[in-house]
């Protein structure tokens, strides 16, 4: 019953608009006080918050930030997709095609699906309009590319999916990798398609020169160095993921100064962004801490385990319903919310029916892509119609296609685990 009740009133708190550390801190606090009275919730609240904050591991997050802001920064995103347009933006669909390549590389860069959405925004979709793309094509590509940060290191919605579940984040951010690289394909592939059939609505441009293609890609040099030696140092064990954020951040640093000359204002915004971008975070992993030991104490991740195995069905099932129920969650909240509101109790679940953990992050968070682009929240299609002053209603039009293209992938992943699986097992 106290269950019960110190979950409606999360709910509550969230409804109203509370953020979420403060949320879960504050129905924890409560849950645990009813449950063991003051010295209960004193003795949680001496130590949850400190271990929270001391874990090394959670250094990561403010590092790949202080990269992204750097990235931002350094208008990496302009060169980037100049470049993919030159070489396929010939096509029909072309630079559609050219966004999602844009998503991916400025993904490698920022981490950060809202950053990325932000920047592609202010990029390839002017370009696209342009060149006289249909309006609610244009604007779908990009807001589902911005989603391809979640997925390619430096992933911080990863890094926290690590965190919480406790698994190898090294393993965990080279096993987005593949998935991430077929997800890009299926994006160009919807667009490509979507060109066949409606010739109209995404238009050819004009051929560049061989010469001027190999010019663009020299331009761009610098950022595929920083993203292969951050995924390089993982992958081959040199560097932790911990000491690959800081490898990162400040190559990204060198690449802002690179680009637009040392200017001390430019670097102390994107200090300051960072750090409060970290300090949101590191609230909602304490709040999420305290509100995980008042649902230890009251043994419903347990009962639910229990529950879930004496279940007469098949495990593949029991792994659908989990991850409709994240595209339904995805709809309505934010995606960080909802890593910390489940992924504790989800977690051990999966691993009772015989599920790799590493391969169910990465399937939920290409989960989480879908929830970034439905509606009526999908914070991706917001982000793109205010950076790109259109209308919301014509973005959430665009996404449809991409919607279905991204359940036949995720069926991909839940089919041949491997995908996800190989590359970690080859890590030292």
């Amino acid at each position: 019953m106290t269950s019960a009740l110190v979950l409606v009133l999360m709910f509550v708190l969230l409804a109203l608009g509370v953020p979420v550390g403060f949320t879960m801190a504050a129905a924890g606090a409560i849950g645990l006080f009813a449950l063991g009275g003051l010295d209960m919730l004193l003795g949680v609240l001496q130590t949850a918050p400190l271990s929270t904050v001391s874990a090394y591991e959670l250094v990561t997050v403010p590092m790949f930030l202080l990269m992204a802001e750097f990235v931002m920064a350094s208008g990496i995103a302009d060169d980037l997709f100049r470049a993919a347009a030159a070489w396929i933006g010939h096509i029909r669909g072309g630079l559609g095609m050219a966004t999602a390549l844009t998503g991916a590389g400025f993904g490698a860069m920022c981490g950060t699906s809202t950053a990325s959405a932000a920047a592609l925004s202010a990029t390839s979709l002017p370009a696209m309009l342009k060149q006289g793309y249909e309006p609610k094509m244009a604007a779908g590509v990009v807001a589902i590319s911005g989603t391809l940060s979640m997925l390619i290191p430096p992933a911080v919605a990863l890094v926290i999916f690590g965190l919480l579940a406790e698994v190898n984040i090294g393993k965990l951010l080279v096993a987005g990798l593949i998935p991430a690289f077929l997800v890009m394909l299926t994006i160009m592939a919807t667009v490509y398609l979507l060109a066949v059939f409606d010739p109209q609505s995404a238009p050819a441009s004009a051929r560049v020169g061989l010469r001027e293609r190999f010019h663009r890609l020299r331009v761009i040099w610098p950022m595929l160095a920083l993203m292969l030696v951050v995924t390089g140092v993982i992958y081959t064990g040199v560097a932790t993921p911990t000491e690959a954020s800081a490898i990162g951040a400040f190559g990204a640093f060198l690449l802002s100064v690179w680009k637009r000359g040392f200017k001390p204002a430019v670097i102390r915004q994107a200090a300051l962004r960072a750090a409060v971008s970290s300090c949101m975070i590191a609230t909602i992993i304490m709040g999420a801490q305290i509100f995980g030991y008042f649902f230890a104490m009251t043994h419903v991740t347990q009962d639910i385990v229990l529950w879930v195995g004496a279940l007469d069905t098949s495990r593949w099932v029991i792994i659908v319903c989990i991850l409709l129920m994240y595209i339904v969650l995805g709809a309505f909240m934010d995606q960080i919310a909802i890593l910390v509101l489940t992924v504790p109790v989800v977690i051990p679940v999966i691993v009772s029916l015989g599920f790799d953990p590493i391969w169910f992050g990465v399937v939920k968070i290409v989960t989480a892509e879908v929830g970034m682009i439905t509606p009526p929240v999908g914070l991706n299609c917001f982000i793109v119609a205010r950076y790109a002053n259109r209308p919301i209603g014509e973005v959430f039009q665009g996404i449809w296609p991409h919607f279905g293209a991204h359940i036949l992938i995720i069926a991909v992943f839940l089919l041949f685990p491997q995908l996800t699986l190989w590359l970690p097992s080859l890590m030292k």
